[in-house]
């Protein structure tokens, strides 16, 4: 009886495991190497906190009531008592002297009328003169007579009308010399007039009369000279500028289409005047009617002129100063609670807007909807909730269920 034969048994050699197991390992390398990474991403939060929309500018401080001193008649200004950056008080301060104008020179021909209107002059006093002694012995003869025939009358030797003639002579003799003497007073006015008529620059009484002084018709401080020094000006001409640096105003002009949004009274605030804190600001006025301008790159722009009242105190504002360059950010829309995410976590989908929200560490791509944006952060209207991360500035490699891993400090 033949016994059962028994299957086959196959064993691998020592040197086919080995192949096998290098071969699995290999594989396995292969995947690690090529199986992909997280993707290092910055992370932002979508919070609920306040935000504002602004439209910005740059302006120029201005005193908001400049004063021109100006001439009030011909003359010459003395050298200003005062330099730009000093203070006045109103109706105190001298800001400025002016003298008479010298008189001018004469030519040949009307130095030669003058000198003859002096010998005339003197002429016609010298017989002023003349006829104001004859009056006086017109009047002391009158006098006399008037005397005489008084005590004859007394006595009855002359009658009543030679009288009465004695006394009208002597009121016709008195009325004369006063005549008389008026007609000096005139001819030594008309003589010294005549004589002004020579007088050239630098004379004795050219001129030498000072001053009309000019006082400040406001407190605060000069912010312009005309010009320091000594010179001849003729009414009306500006002499310096005054003004008070504590009361500042802000102008700015902002695009129509920027303009139009800006209401009367809207809160601003006041950037790069080259102190730390930011300044506040109010709108006061936004001019009706606008202008054209032509900007650096050479485009024709429509804008409106604002003014703003300087709302922060002048202590806390040091140094800012008429005519600065500042930078003014004015407010259009705010709200004390809006949910926002950063712009940067924004992208285009279509024509749409998206991001990518991180869930369990994957980037899960999400739809949503915004409203008011400023520069940093967009108001989200729908399709995140307060708390959710994003993926800030998402670039190519980020995908809808791509892993991602938040880079340090994010």
């Amino acid at each position: 009886m033949t016994a059962p034969r028994r299957p086959a048994r196959h064993f691998l050699a020592p040197r086919s495991l080995t192949w096998a197991t290098s071969g699995l390992l290999a594989l396995a390398a292969l995947v690690w190497a090529f199986w992909p990474e997280p993707v290092t991403v910055d992370l932002a939060r979508v919070t609920r906190a306040p935000m504002e929309v602004t439209v910005s500018a740059e302006g120029v401080t201005r005193v908001r009531d400049r004063y021109e001193v100006t001439a009030p008649l011909a003359g010459t200004v003395l050298r200003a008592p005062v330099a730009v950056g000093d203070a006045v008080r109103a109706g105190e301060t001298v800001v400025a002297q002016i003298q008479p104008l010298e008189p001018a020179f004469l030519d040949a021909r009307a130095r030669a009328g003058a000198e003859a209107a002096v010998a005339e002059a003197q002429a016609a006093l010298a017989l002023a003169r003349a006829r104001l002694a004859q009056a006086r012995a017109d009047l002391e003869q009158a006098e006399s007579d008037y005397a005489r025939n008084e005590a004859l009358a007394a006595l009855g030797r002359v009658s009543q009308h030679l009288l009465e003639e004695a006394t009208t002579t002597r009121a016709v003799a008195r009325s004369a010399l006063e005549a008389a003497q008026s007609s000096v007073d005139l001819q030594q006015a008309t003589l010294a007039r005549t004589q002004a008529a020579l007088l050239g620059p630098g004379e004795d009484g050219a001129g030498s009369a000072c001053c009309i002084e000019i006082r400040a018709p406001t407190s605060g401080a000069v912010l312009e000279l005309a010009n320091e020094s000594a010179r001849p000006v003729q009414a009306g001409d500006v002499l310096m500028t005054l003004g008070d640096l504590g009361d500042l105003e802000i102008e700015l002009d902002l695009l129509s289409s920027d303009a139009v949004r800006v209401v009367s009274g809207a809160s601003a605030h006041v950037e790069r005047w080259g102190g730390p804190e930011t300044l506040a600001a109010r709108v006061r006025q936004i001019e009706p009617a606008a202008f054209t301008k032509v900007s650096a790159l050479g485009i024709e722009e429509q804008r409106v002129h604002l003014k703003l009242d300087l709302l922060t105190p002048p202590e806390a504002r040091p140094g800012l100063g008429d005519q600065y360059r500042v930078y003014v950010r004015v407010v259009i829309w705010q709200a004390p609670a809006v949910l926002q995410v950063p712009i940067g976590a924004l992208f285009r989908d279509g024509a749409g807007w998206a991001v990518f929200v991180v869930e369990n560490g994957r980037a899960r791509l999400r739809a949503v909807t915004i409203g008011h944006q400023t520069d940093l952060t967009a108001e989200i209207t729908g399709g995140l909730a307060e708390g959710a991360q994003v993926i800030a500035f998402p670039g190519a490699r980020i995908a809808e269920g791509s892993r991602v891993t938040a880079a340090p400090g994010g």
